[in-house]
């Protein structure tokens, strides 16, 4: 059997991992951020999808207490902590579901947007599923839309934010790179599809950096500390393929404390 007809064998699972990933669940705001308090928001990469041992209260939204801004509440016992990031969200659906936890006493957000705007978990699935052509077009599709139509969405979030939290410290995080090239991989993509999807990775940490920049946040990136541990690396801190489902292309419980924690941790 083939490289690619194997994988093709999994698509009924990587099509639910889709939508697992892609689908925005709207996350239950809470009015718990006091003075000087904590606000996680975000998306999967947040809320610590893949990271395991989710809240009973948090849903489809997947909230890890091995994530990143759970970790980081533990360690610093902020004066109070509103952890509302939720998997498949969006910069709309962060906006739309998740700001009513910022208040003018707000001290810290956190947040990671952008990535599902432009439809990586359907990158990823045309990658795995079909051709290296098909995957490379929607590879380059998705940096378009990067360029073109993302830095809106996320300036209108990072401006809500702004108008919510007048007051708080904003540390906007980006996202691994997916891939080690050269890697202990003996099977799965080309490694002109995992260069290209590196490369996105870079378009897309880019592209929110500026608009961070723009807005007046600090930004924070997460590819050093995942550097050696990127898929294919021996090591690796992200999951591939996987069962269940939804953990797929999300960071284990090692990449929330070993890479995003850190990144976090400098910045806050």
């Amino acid at each position: 059997m083939s490289v690619r007809r194997f994988w093709a064998s999994a698509s009924t699972l990587l099509l639910a991992a889709v939508a697992a990933l892609g689908v925005a669940q709207p996350a239950s705001a809470t009015s718990s951020a006091a003075a000087g308090g904590y606000v996680a928001l975000g998306d999967s990469y947040s809320s610590g999808v893949g990271a395991g041992s989710y809240l009973s209260d948090s849903g489809d939204c997947r909230r890890s207490t091995n994530a990143y801004p759970y970790l980081w509440a533990a360690a610093n016992s902020p004066s109070s902590f509103a952890f509302v990031a939720c998997s498949g969200a969006t910069t709309s659906s962060v906006a739309g579901s998740q700001l009513g936890a910022l208040n003018s006493s707000t001290g810290l957000v956190s947040v990671t947007a952008g990535g599902n705007d432009v439809g990586f978990a359907n990158v990823m699935q045309d990658c795995v599923l079909y051709s290296e052509a098909t995957c490379l077009s929607s590879v380059r599709s998705a940096v378009s839309q990067m360029q073109n139509s993302l830095p809106s969405g996320l300036g209108s979030l990072y401006g809500a934010i702004r108008s919510r939290a007048p007051q708080a410290h904003v540390v906007v995080l980006g996202y691994p790179r997916f891939y080690q090239l050269s890697g202990t991989c003996i099977a799965g993509l080309s490694e002109n599809e995992r260069a290209a999807i590196n490369n996105a990775s870079d378009v897309l940490n880019g592209v929110i950096a500026k608009q961070a920049a723009n807005a007046g946040f600090t930004f924070s990136s997460v590819v050093d500390k995942f550097t050696g541990h990127e898929l294919c690396s021996g090591d690796a801190w992200l999951h591939s393929v996987s069962i269940p489902v939804y953990n797929s292309y999300h960071p284990k419980a090692a990449g929330q404390s070993g890479g995003y924690l850190p990144a976090f941790r400098s910045a806050a």
